[in-house]
């Protein structure tokens, strides 16, 4: 069998796995140790065996990842969820829909601390839907706000998917934060406009509450001033060049856990789960890791990637129409699976072929661009009909809501997030302004 051949043939088998429950990392290194064995024998294998587990998990990159989810674990055991809940609550619960908007701020918020999708969604899914359902709002509205923004975890800087891409393609971390802040903003942005039209359009569907006056806003800034001090030191430091994204990503679990601690409900058992629940999350993601070394190996061997980019070239295919199909591709594949490990699966294989095609950028701005571009895509998978994770994870938190109800809830969130693509893909400057500046 041709090398080419075994490469497209792996994905099937690697999908037909998956399908049938076998863990994401186990399979990968299962898929990657038999392709490398067919094409090269048993000596190449053993040899990468007993070199690539040090060599990965000695990269000096990946510490960060371990800090960020710590910071992330503290910030929720110290109730900065419900604090930045509560805030913006204050300040936009008057207006139509007004709570709605403010849970997409504190999602917003509490991504930019946690730095996970699926986290952020399920801990402002305790904090908000309770809040949500109290003051009338319709299921439908409730479970689909949370579910849309528990997507802007990722995006938002620090991220730990974006850490995982700059790493995979070798770019630097802090220009892959800087250039998703302006995505990030828009996302927010744009749900809440969603959300404006929803209640317009759908009438009930968001309540209005009484307005809460500037001396009580001010007393429940004073809950969340700490997070946000955390966070313009952790990303301001990083931009000045004061200190690299992992010692960044130290003060940052520092000062969660400072809080944490300072809070009189944080108990010394929610020290041990915010312990606990970092080390297996940490764990999980470096086996992945290791199983993705093991199959872009594999996938190296068969010159997938070169050859596709040859037959790319040789037809002339427009550079933008490959990643829009490409965006597309990852649209479908992210109601399938979770974003770790499309960025993992698909990265190897589509980057060299990106990088390849002339956008009239640099390489950096071409990698960082479409970086943006995947992540955003790989996002919205997660609220995609009809397999949406953070859907499901928001859906069977109400209990009360039926699932047609919550994707229908989410289709304003949807439309949003084409539209940003849409935009993002046709002005490439949009998401490079800043990196041009600083």
């Amino acid at each position: 069998m041709e090398k080419f051949t075994l490469g497209i043939i792996a994905f099937p088998i690697l999908f037909s796995m998956l399908a049938l429950r076998v863990p994401i990392g186990l399979a990968m290194l299962i898929v990657g140790c038999s392709g490398t064995i067919l094409i090269a024998g048993w000596l190449p294998i053993l040899s990468q065996v007993k070199t690539s587990a040090w060599h990965l998990f000695s990269n000096y990159s990946l510490s960060v990842i371990p800090l960020f989810l710590l910071m992330g674990n503290f910030a929720g055991k110290a109730g900065m969820s419900e604090a930045l809940f509560k805030f913006t609550g204050a300040c936009l619960g008057h207006r139509k829909g007004g709570v709605a908007m403010a849970a997409i701020g504190a999602c917003a918020g509490f991504g930019a601390i946690c730095g996970s999708s699926l986290a952020t969604a399920a801990t402002m899914g305790k904090v908000a839907l309770p809040e949500l359902r109290r003051l009338g709002y319709s299921g439908a509205l409730s479970t689909g706000t949370l579910a849309a923004g528990g997507t802007l975890g990722i995006l938002i800087p620090p991220s730990v998917i974006l850490i995982i891409y700059s790493i995979l393609t070798e770019q630097n971390i802090a220009k892959m934060f800087l250039a998703a802040f302006i995505p990030g903003i828009l996302a927010a942005l744009g749900y809440i406009l969603a959300i404006a039209l929803y209640v317009r359009f759908v009438k009930d569907s968001g309540p209005t509450k009484d307005r809460v006056g500037w001396k009580q806003r001010l007393s429940l800034f004073k809950n969340i001033w700490q997070i946000i001090l955390i966070f313009i030191v952790m990303i301001g430091g990083i931009y000045l060049g004061w200190f690299t994204p992992t010692e960044g990503g130290a003060i940052g679990a520092g000062g969660a856990g400072l809080i944490a601690i300072s809070n009189k409900n944080f108990k010394f058992k929610d020290l041990v789960d915010v312990i606990e629940n970092t080390a297996i999350t940490s764990a999980m993601i470096f086996l992945v890791l290791l199983g993705a070394e093991f199959f872009n190996s594999f996938i190296a061997l068969t010159q997938l990637p070169n050859q596709l980019g040859e037959i790319v070239l040789e037809n002339n295919f427009s550079p933008y129409l490959i990643v829009a199909c490409i965006l597309v591709l990852y649209l479908f594949l992210g109601c399938l699976m979770d974003s770790l490990a499309m960025i993992l699966l698909t990265i190897p294989v589509f980057f060299p072929l990106i990088i390849s095609l002339d956008f009239g950028m640099s390489a950096e701005e071409t990698a960082i661009w479409f970086g943006i571009l995947t992540l955003i895509v790989v996002e919205v998978g997660l609220i995609t009909p009809p397999v949406g994770l953070n859907v499901f994870i928001i859906n069977k938190m109400a209990g009360d809501v039926s699932i047609t109800d919550t994707f229908k809830g989410v289709l304003p969130f949807l439309f949003s997030d084409i539209l940003r693509v849409i935009i993002l893909f046709s002005f490439p400057g949009i998401t490079l302004f800043l990196l041009k500046i600083f």
